[in-house]
């Protein structure tokens, strides 16, 4: 990094949030705590204000768990600006999977030991180089490279995924919703699902916009087939589209989307 990297720290309990700060500063002295809050609604309005590179979040906290705190921070990220790298903190191992599906980096367990997190910041430091390695790249790339980067490509019509041996095309026409899962994309149909490597940030600018929408980082689903739209009390929205069972959630920053008419 350039600048040194900064972090935003979510701990409802003062004197753990203390030790994490202190543990920090002895692990990695370039480090810098922009602020540390006690609770998941505080956490979201210091994202917004600070825009830190790493978040380190509890889960159990009052006012909104560090899950839906993590979630909205990605929501409301400012589109075009690069991501922080999220890592939980808690007592209980029961919510990693959950951690692992907003995208976190990494999942440390409390009471939390130095060496364990020494190499929670060693992977901290990997991933904030590559991220700048990357930009760097780019900015000393010549003009012509970076619009051959992005080269007007025709609309998509045709998916080629593969199964094993096989290749598989699929009609865009025959696409429900297309849902970006680990490193790959599923394409999902009325009667089946498949897995393709192209990221979904490379789909999506090759798809009719007149045919479909975004409704979540990683979900992109065909408007026409929008069956339902349902707002639960606490506010999330899902949607269920026809010939699928499944309902897809609908993340913040596109909830403005489905306001009633």
């Amino acid at each position: 990094m350039t600048n040194a990297p900064s972090a935003l720290i979510a701990e409802d309990e003062p004197l753990l949030a203390r030790g994490l700060v202190k543990t920090l500063a002895k692990l990695w002295p370039e480090l810098h705590i922009c602020t540390v809050v006690h609770d998941g609604d505080s956490a979201v309005e210091a994202a917004r204000t600070h825009h830190p590179d790493i978040v380190f979040m509890d889960i159990r906290m009052p006012e909104r768990n560090g899950l839906d705190a993590a979630e909205c921070i990605v929501d409301e990220w400012p589109p075009g600006n690069v991501l922080p790298l999220i890592v939980f903190v808690t007592a209980f191992d029961r919510y990693a999977v959950d951690a692992f599906e907003r995208a976190a980096v990494d999942y440390v367990l409390k009471p939390v030991q130095p060496e364990r997190l020494a190499s929670t910041c060693q992977r901290l430091v990997q991933r904030l180089a590559e991220r700048q390695a990357s930009t760097d790249a780019i900015a000393l790339a010549p003009v012509t490279t970076l619009l051959n980067l992005r080269p007007a490509e025709p609309a998509l019509t045709m998916i080629q995924a593969g199964m094993g041996s096989t290749v598989h095309l699929v009609s865009v026409a025959d696409v429900h919703y297309f849902d970006a899962e680990d490193k790959y994309v599923r394409v999902v149909t009325a009667e089946r699902s498949l897995l393709i490597r192209t990221p979904l940030r490379e789909l999506t600018p090759r798809l009719d916009t007149a045919q479909f929408m975004q409704i979540h980082r990683g979900t992109v689903v065909r408007t026409a087939l929008i069956e339902r739209v349902v707002r639960e009390d606490t506010g999330r929205i899902h949607l269920f589209l026809r010939g699928r069972p499944e309902r897809l959630a609908v993340s913040r920053s596109y909830a403005h989307l489905f306001k009633p008419m």
